[in-house]
């Protein structure tokens, strides 16, 4: 058995070789990253200007000079965190377990973070923190985003929110508008077999980032990091996931999330992902892969065995397993889709998991009249706008957030432990 185990071994030459292809000035797949690189000003200049567009005190100086209506919500949302209006964690395990909270041992080491997606509107994430006063909720350490990013740039949506995840204290991820299901600068579609989401059942190797597109990506990454500071974005194509690792070796301060669309299904995957993590690691050890989405279709065995190959490659406190609990009601998933009790069963001993809110509870999703639907994603402003659509969105969203909460009172009365929004939730 050893002996044929053996046979596995990568041999040292082969390794030899990825490398001398790697570092070749002949190579035109490296050379057309470092073009890009030197195009926003090198390694360093990137940094600078990315760390510069982040900080909140510029934000929302640049907000105040456009005259923001944003502003006056931001300005909100700090006087309430300063005041300590939300509750606090001691105050919610009270809640939720009564006397029972003052014997009860809990172990952080596996505390589950609480993500919601897609918080495609600042004014959502207003509305959501006023019912989370209201109701003495939790609100989310994560945040994922799918919206235009020429749009939120428009709106300064863009801005605001930057600023409200400073403010509140959590993550965000930013979707990027080149993939397959946008259109190109001529109006036609980046994917030429892709005619919007309408079509994108038909496409089964992922959303894709076609061709050339694959360093138009890097481009808008690098363009929207050092013009807005934003940090970590949505990948959802393997050739971007590389670029993404590249671009981190090379030494730029950027972090990404793999997503579900990408489709890591079974341990094998998830090791081909976590192992090409490592081999473009930097000397620290760290990667920019901060946030791994697995396919909708895994379960537990499978998450703990990439827990098994995170751990064994020491990206366990670096690399987050982001489960999906809930999903959207219409176009994505069969229904009804609910991995809560999944979640309890594993998170006394897997670490660094987030249990992902994309939808409602389907038992409150299957009585509305606008169930949440992934394809929402996909309209743009002016659209949802003209057909009304806002308010019936907003209740979609404010659904997740009620679902996010579910599984906070879940994990509190099993004895388990979370991560909500760490500067409106004090311990």
């Amino acid at each position: 058995m050893s002996s044929l185990r053996d046979r596995l071994r990568i041999r040292e030459e082969n390794l030899k070789e990825i490398n001398n292809l790697l570092l070749s000035e002949d190579n035109p797949l490296v050379n057309g990253l470092l073009e890009s690189v030197e195009k926003y000003g090198g390694v360093d200049e990137i940094n600078r200007k990315a760390k510069e567009a982040s900080k909140l005190e510029n934000i929302m100086t640049r907000l105040k000079d456009k005259n923001s209506p944003y502003v006056k919500d931001l300005e909100w949302l700090i006087e309430q965190r300063d005041k300590s209006v939300f509750i606090n964690i001691p105050e919610y395990l009270k809640r939720v377990l009564g006397d029972k909270a003052n014997s009860t041992k809990f172990d952080e080491t596996f505390a589950v973070t609480l993500e919601i997606s897609a918080c495609n509107f600042f004014p959502w994430l207003i509305e959501e923190a006023k019912k989370a006063i209201t109701q003495q909720d939790l609100m989310p350490a994560r945040y994922i985003r799918v919206r235009s990013m020429k749009e939120q740039v428009q709106d300064d949506d863009i801005l605001a929110f930057a600023a409200a995840m400073q403010i509140i204290g959590a993550s965000y991820v930013q979707t990027l508008d080149t993939k397959g299901t946008m259109l190109g600068p001529d109006g036609q579609p980046i994917n030429v077999h892709l005619g919007g989401p309408e079509t994108i059942t038909g496409y089964f190797g992922g959303v894709g980032v076609p061709n050339e597109y694959a360093l138009k990506w890097v481009d808008e990454f690098l363009y929207y990091h050092t013009e807005y500071g934003v940090q970590q974005v949505l990948n959802i194509n393997t050739g971007t996931v590389m670029l993404g690792y590249w671009l981190h070796k090379l030494g730029i301060d950027i972090e990404f999330k793999i997503s579900v669309f990408v489709g890591n299904d079974n341990p094998y995957s998830c090791l081909w992902t976590l192992m090409t993590a490592k081999l473009f690691s930097r000397d620290d050890g760290t990667t920019p892969l901060i946030g791994f989405n697995l396919s909708n279709s895994a379960n537990n065995k499978t998450i703990e065995l990439s827990a098994y190959t995170r751990e064994n490659f020491n990206f366990e406190d670096i690399i987050r397993i982001e489960h999906h609990i809930v999903e959207t009601y219409k176009s994505i998933v069969r229904q009804p889709y609910d991995r809560i009790e999944e979640l309890l069963k594993i998170s006394d001993h897997v670490k660094n998991i987030s249990a992902k809110h994309e939808g409602g509870l389907p038992q409150v999703e299957k009585i509305r009249e606008h169930p949440s639907d992934i394809l929402d994603y996909f309209i743009p402003k002016e659209e949802i706008i003209e057909k009304e659509l806002m308010p019936k969105l907003l209740t979609n969203y404010l659904d997740k957030h009620d679902s996010l909460n579910r599984t906070a009172k879940a994990l509190t009365e099993r004895g388990l432990t979370f991560i909500a929004a760490w500067n409106l939730h004090k311990k």
